[in-house]
């Protein structure tokens, strides 16, 4: 059979792919005796004579052992002489530090970017000028809201930030999946996040925005409806962080070395297409596994499928943005692929796991206004604040103004100035000289250089000094009306699903009427549908600052229809038991393996099965720990004795009515059916269940588990939408 190479120590085929198994010591998951040295009190000494492998506090000091403090006689008193025990509490009671704000929660990995299409046209910068170039960098994903304990799938922006390690120093692009924002002025950012995050007086609810103070904020925030509907729709809980695009959100400047000036906005696309869960699935995942965003992105690299994004850019002059219907300055606007095409420049690929989360992931500190010479800001309010924000938050954090000393933050190329001193400095100026101008020749250190250093576009600027917000910020509602009909009908149906689901947990009737009015702005439709989801009279439509108008689709604000090519990088899982048929495991793995998709093996015990021809198969998850919400597709293929047996468990049932009612693709054999019908799936199968008896069927099944669901059963699993349709 296939998979020869798939072998677990014990000779057992491992329960998953073999690329994505875990590199585990030589034998370790052969059983074997406990034969550790112990003390006088039966506590376990690892004792090594290699001076290279002998434990050392601090200070290099050798220790002898690491197990038991210091004390007067075996029963008596610790000493407080005991300097091993001092620093080793010390540095435990001192290793954590203030978590962000926003983006606590995330996850980050290592790679490059690779320019394929020069911008010299464009932009001086090194980084989008030389073709073929490679720069390291270093990217960091998260969710905003939660506390970094929180879970992976909360219903969320997601951030999507890169730090590029350029010739010409550190360049950091710190985006979201989504390409506007809430808020149109840095002034109302933290009034924001306060509302989002749990409210203050009873510390809950964490990680999420369905309560009354969020729903207040922004029903009272007209500019924050756009935004509304993307974090409302699927965009908010993407399946995997590689399979959600990134958008640098403002305009920048690109400026070339003849000093011209073009607006630029940055876009990161997915080579793995985009995918994004269903909410019930979220809640799901959250418990079964709250790090199933972390654990993805690590096991993807890990066995060589690295993710990969295409840079694009939308480029436009002063000309054609004074002639949108909006000002490109707003960052609650976005524009779309069809008025300003994309170039794609580059790619992105992520090939390098951490070698420690908090050395990297949790010490990297991102400031946009990090920027190369060739790049700068335009004039958008909310990046004016960001710009001013990001030191603030890396002083409080990493407790001084050192932290470009840390690796993770320190630029590749060289670096030389004057600024010296503060907490932690790793290293100072060399010499005498710590000023400039100075006259010390030879010695005299780093000089300013006006051809390669970095200058600001001489943008002409005049006004009255005032607070005020411009009146070309005012549509409100034009593009989230035109993001919600770019929409399918399924992905439609999941935004008003998701309103319905947000406004029942807020308590206060008003909030919830006065978030319905401005639904009225966007479409009469979900208004209406969401207004019925809460019971509620459809209130009076809000009172718009300037009247939405109907804009133009945009194929490209979907999901679906933006989705994978293939099945490559998505996770099957083969639900099995004793007896199973060796055959179709065997053809199904080996093709699933030969596509680069992963699969794992789910069984009624973690020892694994053993198939129809003696073949011992581990398993990667029991039954109960492994529920069909972490696959992208399924296969069912129990034995008969097996079936039965599944039949008669919960977390079996479970597994494909979950399967079912999110609208994954199911193979299965004929065995399998006692377990449908146990678990009350419909006797008359539809289009998404596929039968699996000869080769030919395993091939089909992967060719349709490529639509990743078969979105027209939700129509028949869903009261609210039996209720429409």
């Amino acid at each position: 059979m296939g998979n020869k190479s798939n072998k677990a120590g014990s000779g057992k085929v491992k329960g998953e792919s073999a690329a994505k198994a875990p590199k585990l010591p030589p034998n370790s998951d052969v059983p074997s005796t406990y034969a550790e040295h112990q003390g006088s009190g039966g506590e376990t000494h690892q004792i090594t004579s290699d001076p290279a492998m002998t434990m050392t506090s601090q200070q290099g000091i050798p220790v002898a052992d690491g197990q038991n403090s210091l004390k007067a006689g075996a029963r008596g008193p610790t000493l407080l002489e005991d300097f091993q025990l001092r620093e080793k509490i010390f540095h435990f009671d001192h290793e954590r530090i203030p978590e962000r704000v926003v983006h606590a929660r995330g996850y980050g990995a290592h790679g490059y970017f690779e320019l394929t299409d020069s911008l010299a046209e464009y932009t001086r910068a090194d980084v989008l000028s030389s073709v073929g170039q490679k720069t390291e960098v270093f990217v960091r994903f998260s969710t905003v809201a939660g506390r970094a304990g929180s879970r992976d799938l909360a219903r969320d922006v997601r951030g999507f930030a890169v730090k590029l390690y350029t010739k010409e120093g550190n360049w950091d692009l710190v985006g979201n999946n989504i390409p506007v924002f809430f808020i149109q002025d840095a002034i109302k950012f933290p009034d924001l996040v306060h509302s989002a995050k749990e409210e203050p007086d009873r510390g809950f609810p964490q990680a999420q925005t369905a309560h009354d103070n969020f729903w207040d904020f922004v029903s009272l925030s007209p500019e924050a409806w756009h935004m509304i509907m993307w974090t409302m729709s699927d965009r908010a809980i993407p399946r995997s962080y590689r399979t959600m695009e990134g958008f640098g959100v403002h305009s920048f400047r690109l400026v070339n070395a003849s000093g011209k000036s073009t607006f630029v906005k940055f876009h990161w696309k997915p080579k793995q297409g985009l995918q994004s869960v269903l909410w019930n699935e979220a809640v799901k995942i959250s418990g079964a596994d709250p790090d199933f965003h972390r654990r993805d992105l690590w096991e993807a690299i890990e066995s060589g499928n690295f993710p990969e994004w295409e840079l694009g850019v939308q480029l436009f002059d002063d000309d054609t943005a004074a002639k949108l219907p909006f000002d490109h300055l707003d960052a609650t606007k976005l524009i779309t692929e069809e008025d300003v095409p994309i170039r794609i420049v580059g790619r992105l690929v992520l090939d390098r796991n951490v070698d420690n989360f908090f050395a990297s992931t949790e010490q990297v500190a991102y400031c946009t206004q990090n920027v190369p010479p060739g790049i700068d800001f335009s004039d958008d309010p909310l990046l004016h604040g960001r710009n001013f924000s990001y030191l603030d938050t890396q002083l409080k954090r990493l407790g001084g103004p050192n932290f470009t000393h840390i690796p993770v933050n320190a630029p590749r190329c060289p670096v030389m100035h004057f600024q010296q001193d503060g907490h932690m400095a790793m290293h100072n100026p060399k010499g005498r000289v710590n000023y400039e101008p100075n006259s010390w020749g030879a010695d005299a250190g780093p000089r300013e250089n006006p051809e390669k250093g970095f200058t600001s576009f001489p943008a002409p600027v005049e006004g009255v000094k005032q607070r005020v917000r411009s009146e070309t910020f005012s549509d409100h509602y034009s593009q989230a009306r035109q993001f919600f009909a770019s929409q399918l009908p399924i992905e439609q149906k999941h935004i008003g699903d998701a309103l319905v689901f947000e406004l029942s947990k807020v308590e206060r009737v008003d909030i919830r009427a006065r978030a319905v009015s401005h639904l009225r702005n966007i479409d009469a439709d979900l208004a209406a549908t969401v207004a019925d989801g809460l019971g509620m009279a459809l209130p009076e439509a809000a009172v718009a600052a300037r009247p939405a108008v109907d804009l133009p689709t945009s194929a490209k604000l979907s999901i679906i229809a933006n989705g994978p090519k293939h099945f490559r990088g998505r996770k099957m899982g083969l639900l099995l038991t004793d007896g199973s048929p060796a055959d179709l495991f065997s053809a199904l793995t080996s093709a699933l393996d030969a596509g680069g998709a992963a699969w794992e093996v789910i069984a009624p015990k973690i020892g694994g099965v053993t198939l129809d021809d003696g073949t011992a198969v581990a398993a990667k998850q029991k039954i109960d720990g492994g529920p069909s919400v972490l696959y992208d597709a399924v296969a069912v293929l129990p034995s008969a004795e097996g079936a039965a047996l599944l039949a008669s468990d919960a977390a079996a049932k479970d597994f494909v009515s979950d399967a079912y009612g999110h609208c994954k693709f199911i193979g299965y054999n004929q065995a399998a059916l006692a377990l449908f019908s146990e678990a009350r799936i419909p006797q008359e199968l539809d289009e998404g269940f596929l039968t699996l008896v000869k080769a030919k069927d395993i091939k089909r099944f992967i060719t349709e588990c490529v639509k990743l669901r078969y979105w027209p059963r939700e129509m028949a699993v869903d009261l609210d939408a039996q209720s429409i349709r």
